[in-house]
Protein backbone atom coordinates (compact mmCIF):
# COMPACT_ATOMS: atom_id res chain seq x y z
CA UNK A 1 0.00 0.00 0.00
CA UNK A 2 2.68 2.55 0.93
CA UNK A 3 4.28 1.49 -2.47
CA UNK A 4 0.93 2.41 -3.78
CA UNK A 5 0.55 6.19 -2.48
CA UNK A 6 4.61 6.79 -3.26
CA UNK A 7 3.87 6.03 -6.67
CA UNK A 8 0.51 8.24 -6.56
CA UNK A 9 2.97 11.37 -4.81
CA UNK A 10 5.11 10.90 -7.62
CA UNK A 11 2.95 11.13 -10.74
CA UNK A 12 1.51 13.94 -8.67
CA UNK A 13 4.72 15.87 -8.27
CA UNK A 14 5.89 14.82 -11.44
CA UNK A 15 2.60 16.57 -13.15
CA UNK A 16 2.89 19.60 -11.19
CA UNK A 17 6.14 20.40 -12.79
CA UNK A 18 4.52 20.49 -16.04
CA UNK A 19 4.18 24.26 -15.63
CA UNK A 20 4.84 25.67 -19.03
CA UNK A 21 3.57 24.64 -22.63
CA UNK A 22 4.24 26.60 -25.63
CA UNK A 23 2.76 26.37 -28.94
CA UNK A 24 5.26 26.57 -32.05
CA UNK A 25 3.60 27.41 -35.00
CA UNK A 26 5.60 26.74 -38.82
CA UNK A 27 5.18 26.26 -42.37
CA UNK A 28 5.76 22.59 -42.89
CA UNK A 29 6.89 20.72 -39.56
CA UNK A 30 9.36 21.82 -37.42
CA UNK A 31 11.90 19.25 -35.58
CA UNK A 32 11.65 20.26 -32.11
CA UNK A 33 14.58 18.88 -29.53
CA UNK A 34 13.08 19.19 -25.85
CA UNK A 35 16.95 17.88 -24.89
CA UNK A 36 18.76 19.80 -26.91
CA UNK A 37 16.82 22.55 -26.69
CA UNK A 38 16.53 23.12 -30.37
CA UNK A 39 13.82 24.55 -33.15
CA UNK A 40 14.36 23.73 -36.96
CA UNK A 41 12.22 24.68 -39.21
CA UNK A 42 12.47 25.10 -43.01
CA UNK A 43 9.76 26.81 -45.54
CA UNK A 44 7.88 23.93 -45.86
CA UNK A 45 3.81 23.97 -47.04
CA UNK A 46 1.11 24.73 -44.81
CA UNK A 47 0.58 25.94 -41.61
CA UNK A 48 1.89 23.85 -38.73
CA UNK A 49 1.26 23.92 -35.04
CA UNK A 50 3.16 21.65 -32.42
CA UNK A 51 2.67 22.08 -28.62
CA UNK A 52 4.92 21.23 -26.22
CA UNK A 53 4.93 20.76 -22.62
CA UNK A 54 7.80 21.55 -20.43
CA UNK A 55 8.91 22.27 -16.64
CA UNK A 56 9.00 24.68 -14.73
CA UNK A 57 12.25 27.49 -14.74
CA UNK A 58 13.72 29.15 -17.35
CA UNK A 59 14.08 27.47 -20.59
CA UNK A 60 15.70 28.61 -23.89
CA UNK A 61 15.78 27.24 -27.26
CA UNK A 62 17.89 27.70 -29.93
CA UNK A 63 16.21 28.55 -33.20
CA UNK A 64 17.28 27.68 -36.77
CA UNK A 65 14.34 28.88 -39.21
CA UNK A 66 13.87 30.08 -42.50
CA UNK A 67 14.01 33.87 -40.71
CA UNK A 68 17.64 32.86 -39.77
CA UNK A 69 19.10 31.88 -36.21
CA UNK A 70 17.85 32.98 -33.16
CA UNK A 71 17.37 32.23 -29.46
CA UNK A 72 14.19 32.76 -27.47
CA UNK A 73 13.56 32.64 -23.36
CA UNK A 74 10.75 30.94 -21.73
CA UNK A 75 10.95 32.57 -18.52
CA UNK A 76 8.18 32.69 -16.40
CA UNK A 77 5.18 29.24 -16.28
CA UNK A 78 2.63 29.77 -18.61
CA UNK A 79 1.23 29.29 -22.19
CA UNK A 80 3.80 30.73 -24.88
CA UNK A 81 3.62 31.02 -28.82
CA UNK A 82 6.87 30.18 -30.79
CA UNK A 83 7.17 31.49 -34.05
CA UNK A 84 9.19 30.18 -36.41
CA UNK A 85 7.37 31.25 -39.53
CA UNK A 86 9.00 33.69 -42.31
CA UNK A 87 6.10 35.68 -41.08
CA UNK A 88 4.42 37.64 -38.23
CA UNK A 89 2.17 36.41 -36.29
CA UNK A 90 -1.26 38.41 -34.58
CA UNK A 91 -3.79 37.64 -32.62
CA UNK A 92 -6.03 38.48 -29.39
CA UNK A 93 -7.99 36.68 -26.73
CA UNK A 94 -11.60 35.89 -27.63
CA UNK A 95 -14.77 36.75 -25.31
CA UNK A 96 -16.80 33.51 -25.16
CA UNK A 97 -19.91 34.03 -26.30
CA UNK A 98 -22.98 31.27 -26.72
CA UNK A 99 -23.40 30.66 -30.26
CA UNK A 100 -26.88 31.13 -29.76
CA UNK A 101 -26.62 34.47 -28.19
CA UNK A 102 -23.84 35.88 -30.34
CA UNK A 103 -24.52 39.02 -32.77
CA UNK A 104 -25.55 38.36 -36.38
CA UNK A 105 -25.11 42.18 -37.79
CA UNK A 106 -22.69 45.09 -37.21
CA UNK A 107 -23.71 48.57 -37.65
CA UNK A 108 -21.46 50.74 -39.81
CA UNK A 109 -19.98 51.99 -36.74
CA UNK A 110 -18.90 48.46 -35.08
CA UNK A 111 -17.14 47.59 -38.51
CA UNK A 112 -15.23 50.84 -38.60
CA UNK A 113 -14.42 50.29 -35.16
CA UNK A 114 -13.17 46.73 -35.66
CA UNK A 115 -11.52 48.10 -38.97
CA UNK A 116 -9.65 50.87 -36.90
CA UNK A 117 -7.89 48.04 -34.65
CA UNK A 118 -7.25 45.63 -36.88
CA UNK A 119 -5.48 48.48 -38.94
CA UNK A 120 -3.79 49.11 -35.52
CA UNK A 121 -2.83 45.43 -34.66
CA UNK A 122 -1.44 45.06 -38.65
CA UNK A 123 1.03 47.89 -37.77
CA UNK A 124 2.01 46.25 -34.29
CA UNK A 125 0.34 49.57 -32.76
CA UNK A 126 -1.65 49.10 -29.66
CA UNK A 127 -0.24 45.66 -28.61
CA UNK A 128 0.09 44.91 -25.28
CA UNK A 129 -0.60 42.43 -22.48
CA UNK A 130 -3.32 44.17 -20.79
CA UNK A 131 -4.99 44.49 -23.94
CA UNK A 132 -4.53 40.52 -24.30
CA UNK A 133 -3.84 40.98 -27.94
CA UNK A 134 -0.38 40.17 -29.38
CA UNK A 135 2.23 40.87 -32.77
CA UNK A 136 4.87 37.74 -32.73
CA UNK A 137 7.29 38.45 -35.38
CA UNK A 138 9.29 35.71 -36.90
CA UNK A 139 12.07 33.82 -34.64
CA UNK A 140 10.38 35.24 -31.41
CA UNK A 141 8.66 33.68 -28.82
CA UNK A 142 5.90 35.44 -26.43
CA UNK A 143 3.78 34.28 -23.42
CA UNK A 144 0.24 35.17 -24.01
CA UNK A 145 -0.98 33.62 -20.86
CA UNK A 146 -0.45 32.05 -17.07
CA UNK A 147 -3.26 29.19 -18.04
CA UNK A 148 -1.43 26.35 -19.57
CA UNK A 149 -4.76 25.11 -20.63
CA UNK A 150 -6.10 27.90 -22.94
CA UNK A 151 -7.27 27.19 -26.69
CA UNK A 152 -5.10 28.40 -29.37
CA UNK A 153 -6.48 28.70 -32.62
CA UNK A 154 -3.50 29.33 -35.14
CA UNK A 155 -3.56 31.14 -38.33
CA UNK A 156 -5.75 29.45 -41.24
CA UNK A 157 -8.02 27.22 -38.94
CA UNK A 158 -11.46 27.86 -37.96
CA UNK A 159 -13.21 28.72 -34.79
CA UNK A 160 -13.48 25.22 -33.07
CA UNK A 161 -16.56 24.90 -30.53
CA UNK A 162 -15.25 25.99 -27.07
CA UNK A 163 -17.32 24.40 -23.97
CA UNK A 164 -17.53 26.30 -20.37
CA UNK A 165 -15.48 23.68 -17.77
CA UNK A 166 -16.64 23.19 -14.40
CA UNK A 167 -18.80 26.55 -14.85
CA UNK A 168 -16.17 29.19 -16.26
CA UNK A 169 -15.83 30.53 -19.99
CA UNK A 170 -12.75 28.61 -22.03
CA UNK A 171 -9.57 31.15 -22.43
CA UNK A 172 -9.57 31.40 -25.94
CA UNK A 173 -7.00 32.75 -28.14
CA UNK A 174 -7.26 33.40 -32.11
CA UNK A 175 -4.15 34.21 -34.18
CA UNK A 176 -3.62 35.10 -37.62
CA UNK A 177 -0.85 35.30 -40.18
CA UNK A 178 -0.25 39.62 -40.81
CA UNK A 179 -1.16 38.12 -44.59
CA UNK A 180 -4.70 36.81 -43.56
CA UNK A 181 -5.24 40.05 -40.86
CA UNK A 182 -4.50 42.25 -44.56
CA UNK A 183 -7.16 40.45 -46.56
CA UNK A 184 -10.17 41.11 -43.27
CA UNK A 185 -8.51 44.95 -43.51
CA UNK A 186 -9.50 45.11 -47.58
CA UNK A 187 -12.96 43.16 -47.08
CA UNK A 188 -13.91 45.01 -44.27
CA UNK A 189 -13.14 48.82 -46.35
CA UNK A 190 -15.27 47.31 -49.27
CA UNK A 191 -18.27 46.97 -46.19
CA UNK A 192 -18.18 50.18 -44.86
CA UNK A 193 -17.68 51.99 -48.39
CA UNK A 194 -20.83 53.81 -49.06
CA UNK A 195 -22.73 52.14 -52.23
CA UNK A 196 -22.80 54.87 -55.13
CA UNK A 197 -26.01 56.20 -56.50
Amino acid sequence: MKKILFLVAMIAALASCKDKKMVVMSKGKAEINTDAKTIKATDGSGHEEQEVTLGGGKTVFKLSTPAGEATVELLENGLYIVNVKNDTIIGSYQRYSDPSASKQSMTQDELKKQLDSLQLLSQGKNISAANRNFYILPNTATKITDNTNAMVVGPYHRMRSAEKVDGKDPEVYRFYSIKEIREMILKLQVLTTPEKK
